[in-house]
């Protein structure tokens, strides 16, 4: 019986996940756990890469594109009593599974999480310093969690049908639980974010996507602390409408071009537009829901 279960969850990403995989391949804990992967509809080979990747894997499948459905039938197929979860485009570092068992201790009670790392590619893994810090208390990217304790609080919400807050939301209801997070600082993982794959045309899609379940959100747990992470409050949508203005989305529209330079002034427009994006589509979907 393996002590970990590592859950992804995936969708038209084979060459992505077939890095992952090979980097869960070469673990410190090997033979310590399995790999699930929920296949999420995809139309690649990502059928293919698991099965290469031999009795490591199970694949899964969920037709229906929902992160938290698809991580809700990686749960339910696990066999061991910890669960981590990872995103199909991070790299492992070899201590990667080690890390989160010794960090959990034989304890039940605990949300760990690590830190995340964002590279452009495999060629470039920097070393872990302060910046990677993180006070987040749930982040399917890197966190772990005991399988009875997310059955307990219900698993993901299906609801959360976009992109975006699905895992806060859990994170609210483990908390509420009498979960405690751990910060382990060995438990890092690179998230591999290469320029030319976030265009601003997919930036800003996926910005009102996760302006729309903020509202779901805040109406499902209307709390300060969902409002103040979500940005929706009174004094964020006056702060928006001045530094969204017309004019001002404008310059930010010529200066970010393509929207996928990662430093100087077109990273700031593109994180500007972006911005102006989420709160548009934030606030028409408090004003409708």
């Amino acid at each position: 019986m393996p002590e970990a279960s590592v859950v992804i969850a995936t969708r038209d990403r084979a060459a992505a996940l077939s890095a992952c995989l090979a980097a869960l391949a070469d673990q410190t804990a090997a033979g310590r756990f399995e790999v699930i992967v929920v296949d999420n509809g995809s139309s690649d080979d990502t059928a293919g890469v698991v099965a290469a990747a031999g009795p490591l894997a199970t694949r899964v499948f969920v037709a229906d594109p929902n992160r938290g459905k698809a991580r809700n039938a990686g749960i339910a197929k696990a066999r061991a009593p910890l669960v981590i979860f990872c995103d199909d485009d991070t790299l492992a570092p070899h201590g990667f599974v080690a890390a989160h068992l010794a960090a959990h201790g034989g304890a039940s009670d605990r949300v760990v999480s690590g830190p995340i790392i964002n590279v452009p590619d495999a060629q470039h893994l920097a070393p872990v310093s302060a910046a990677n810090y993180s006070r987040a208390f749930f982040c399917t990217c890197n966190v772990s969690a005991s399988k009875a304790a997310l059955d307990a609080a219900g698993g993901f919400d299906e609801a959360f049908d976009l992109y975006g807050w699905e895992d806060t939301d859990l994170g609210v209801r483990l908390r509420a639980s009498g979960m405690r997070r751990v910060f382990a600082w060995d438990a890092y993982i690179y998230h591999v974010k290469p320029p030319s794959s976030m265009t601003l045309e997919r930036r800003l899609a996926l910005a009102r996507e996760k302006g729309e379940m903020a509202a779901r959100f805040v109406r499902k747990s209307p709390t300060w602390a969902v409002k103040l992470a979500t940005g929706a409050y009174a004094a964020n949508f006056a702060r928006a409408a001045i530094a969204n203005a017309p004019p001002l989305r404008r310059l930010y529209q010529r200066v970010a071009g393509s929207g996928n330079q990662l430093t100087g002034a077109p990273a700031l427009a593109a994180q500007a537009l972006a911005d102006a994006a989420y709160i548009d589509a934030l606030r028409a979907a408090l004003r409708d829901g």
